[in-house]
C-alpha cells in the first residue's frame, strides 16, 4: 500500500491538516495517511515532550469524527528515544511494515530548512516527500534547488488547499476565550 506519513506536533490538530490528509487520499491516491504524533521536533522548540501523549489522545478523538477519511494516528514517535528523527520513523515505520511504500508529507516551510534535517538525502532518494504549499514560501524555488543538487530526489509537489489558519493561532485564540471550534477538526 501507499502511505503518505504525515508527522507534526498537531498541537491541535485543525481542519488545515484535514484538508491536506482528504487531498491525499482522495486526489493523489493514498492508500492510508499515517498521523504520526510527535513528542517535540529535534529543530524546533515549540512544543513540550511531556504534551505528546496529550496531543496524541486528542489526535485520535479527532480522527474518530471523521470515519471517512483513511487516516490511522499513529504512535511510533510517542515510543521511540528522544531526539525522534524523521529518518528514523520512517525506518522503523518500514521495519514493521516492510510490504508498505511510504512517504513523508510536508509543507513548503519545512522544504525550504530541509537540508538541515537529518539524513535529509536519505528521505529524499529512499522515501521521497510530498509537499503541500504554505503562504510565504516559494515552493518551485525551493523544489528547483533541491533538485539541482540531485536528480534522483522524490519531490512530489503538490496542489492542495491552502487554509489559513496555524494550530499557533488557535492555541493563542483559545487562551485568549475565543471559540475557534470552526477552525478544530
Amino acid at each position: 500500500m501507499r502511505i503518505a506519513v504525515y508527522s507534526g506536533s498537531f498541537n491541535p490538530l485543525h481542519i488545515g491538516h484535514q484538508a491536506i490528509m482528504e487531498y491525499l487520499t482522495k486526489e493523489k491516491d493514498y492508500d492510508w495517511v499515517y498521523l504520526v504524533v510527535s513528542p517535540k521536533n529535534p529543530i524546533k522548540d515549540s512544543v513540550s515532550a511531556e504534551t505528546g501523549e496529550e496531543r496524541y489522545h486528542a489526535a485520535v478523538e479527532a480522527v474518530k469524527r471523521h470515519p471517512a477519511l483513511h487516516v490511522w494516528v499513529d504512535d511510533i514517535e510517542l515510543l521511540m528515544p528522544p531526539p525522534q528523527y524523521t529518518i528514523r520513523t520512517l525506518d522503523a515505520l518500514k521495519l514493521r511494515e516492510p510490504e508498505n511504500d511510504f512517504t513523508l508529507v510536508i509543507g513548503a516551510d519545512n522544504l525550504e530548512g530541509f537540508r538541515r534535517w537529518r539524513d535529509y538525502r536519505r528521505i529524499l532518494t529512499e522515501y521521497g516527500v510530498v509537499v503541500y504549499p504554505r503562504k510565504g514560501f516559494d515552493l518551485e524555488g525551493i523544489h528547483a534547488s533541491l533538485m539541482e543538487e540531485c536528480k534522483d530526489y522524490k519531490i512530489d509537489v503538490i496542489d492542495a488547499p491552502m487554509v489559513d489558519i496555524s494550530s499557533t493561532r488557535i492555541r493563542e485564540g483559545l487562551a485568549a476565550g475565543q471559540n475557534m471550534s470552526e477552525w478544530m477538526m
